[in-house]
């Protein structure tokens, strides 16, 4: 989507030129001649940047006057000013006063849009600076190679770059807000800002001053406008999470958003239009909440445009080493420790959980271990080691009690334990898949199912071909 550029100036002629310049650089553009003129369109249009003269003849505010004005409601939109009485003096005053740059009429118009562009990138780059620091860490990809998270990836592929809402289902902790935060960075909005609203934490009263803003009051210097997350994802993404926990009368206001994109801030009387994508992720069935009346039925099928299921952490068992040992990492950078080694032992005990936290469980695990794991950074994590919760699930070979009275076992008893514990822990290990668990111990497909059956194992995963 192009960025929007508010041009304020007081000579006509000077706002045409401009505007043909951006325009032709395929820039969207809006044109004011006064300080009141500017704040109207500024707030109903929420532009990516502001070209504002210093002078304007018979206006309330000069340009520095609405520079403020501007950065009081919305701080991270740049400013670049321009006049045809520059001196050196002018131009510090207007860069302490927060403008991005100051350029002296008559300009060339390489040297202006050379200013917008890199103004524009310089307000991206602080845009994903501050979101880095919010969320420290954030995971921007769905890690694994099973064939669910693949399948999942590939409608992520498919869907971002068209533009269509997209309602992402899936228990809590399965990464519906990296899978979000995939369908942003692949669309052709990347460029513009990423906004999240958990609906889940907000109280009911405070849902439409979340979404819609606050209009200024009657003094807006004691009062200003406050954007709502609808204005701060203007040009980009707004994700709805946890949307079954919006309230109904605030769910009907929003289906009017969607239709129209456009909507008024509390206390205001102004139709502010903007355009954004908006997606919504629940961990609920929302059919169940449409036939309990606690969810708008209209609402859900303008946001289910396209469904995306994240599955659970258990339902792809075999992406379990590689979100450990990412996370392991990731900790590690964080918190500047080494890097500890997972046992071949201990990733099949992770394995072996059923995960009812899913992936944010598995990563505050890992967390937990790099902290608090015995030993030191050479030794590996063993299964003894994981959290007891964790540990009690384990296959039985990796638990086994040295002290066990296995000696009293005949040798065919004891190697048909050993066995039938050892091929249950491999197939765990790698999601019940034949192929690779017969490549792995070294055995031929066809030994191993004939292995499996003397032994009584039984694989519930269903072979996969060619796996």
């Amino acid at each position: 989507m192009p960025h929007e550029i508010l041009i304020v100036d007081d000579e006509p002629d000077i706002r045409v030129l401009i505007e043909g310049i951006l325009r032709d650089e395929g820039f969207d553009t809006a044109v004011a001649g006064d300080s009141d003129q500017a704040l109207a369109v500024f707030r109903a249009r929420r532009p990516s940047l502001a070209i504002l003269d210093v002078w304007l003849q018979g206006s309330k505010q000069d340009g520095l006057g609405i520079l403020a004005a501007l950065h009081r409601e919305e701080p991270q939109v740049p400013v670049v000013m321009i006049s045809g009485h520059g001196t050196i003096e002018m131009a510090v005053q207007a860069i302490q006063h927060g403008a991005y740059d100051f350029i002296e009429k008559p300009f060339e118009s390489d040297r202006l849009l050379l200013v917008v562009r890199r103004a524009l990138e310089a307000a991206a780059l602080a845009r994903e600076n501050a979101e880095l620091r919010l969320r420290a860490g954030p995971e921007t990809t769905l890690t694994g190679a099973s064939a669910a998270i693949g399948a999942v990836r590939a409608q992520i592929e498919r869907v971002a770059p068209t533009g269509s809402r997209v309602l992402i289902q899936g228990p809590a902790g399965s990464g519906k807000e990296v899978a979000a935060r995939m369908i942003h960075a692949r669309s052709r909005r990347v460029g513009g800002p990423f906004v999240a609203l958990n609906c889940a934490t907000l109280a009911p009263a405070r849902f439409e001053e979340e979404l819609f803003g606050l209009e200024a009051g009657t003094d807006p210097a004691a009062h200003p406008r406050r954007a709502g997350v609808l204005e701060r994802a203007h040009g980009g993404t707004l994700l709805l999470d946890e949307v079954s926990d919006m309230p109904l009368e605030t769910q009907g206001k929003i289906v009017r958003v969607l239709q129209d994109q456009a909507f008024e801030r509390l206390g205001g009387s102004a139709r502010v239009k903007v355009d954004v994508r908006v997606l919504a992720a629940t961990n609920r069935d929302l059919s169940n909440e449409i036939a309990a009346g606690r969810f708008r039925e209209d609402l859900f099928y303008r946001l289910s445009v396209v469904p995306l299921r994240l599955p659970a952490l258990r339902e792809r068992r075999e992406d379990i080493p590689a979100l450990a040992q990412q996370f392991m990492t990731r900790s590690a950078e964080v918190s500047g420790m080494p890097a500890r080694e997972l046992s071949a032992d201990a990733t099949t005990a992770l394995q072996a959980y059923d995960w009812p936290g899913n992936v944010r469980q598995l990563r505050n695990v890992i967390d937990w271990l790099l902290i608090m794991a015995p030993g030191g950074p050479a030794d590996p994590i063993r299964p003894e080691m994981l959290p007891p919760e964790i540990g009690a699930g384990a296959p039985a070979l990796l638990t086994l009690d040295p002290a066990a009275d296995i000696m009293a076992l005949p040798l065919r008893e004891a190697r048909d334990l050993f066995e039938t514990q050892y091929l249950q822990a491999q197939l765990l290990r790698f999601g019940g898949n034949i192929s690779r668990t017969a490549q792995f111990v070294g055995m031929e497909r066809s030994a191993l199912h004939r292995k499996l059956k003397q032994l009584g194992v039984n694989s519930d995963e269903r072979e996969r071909i060619g796996g």
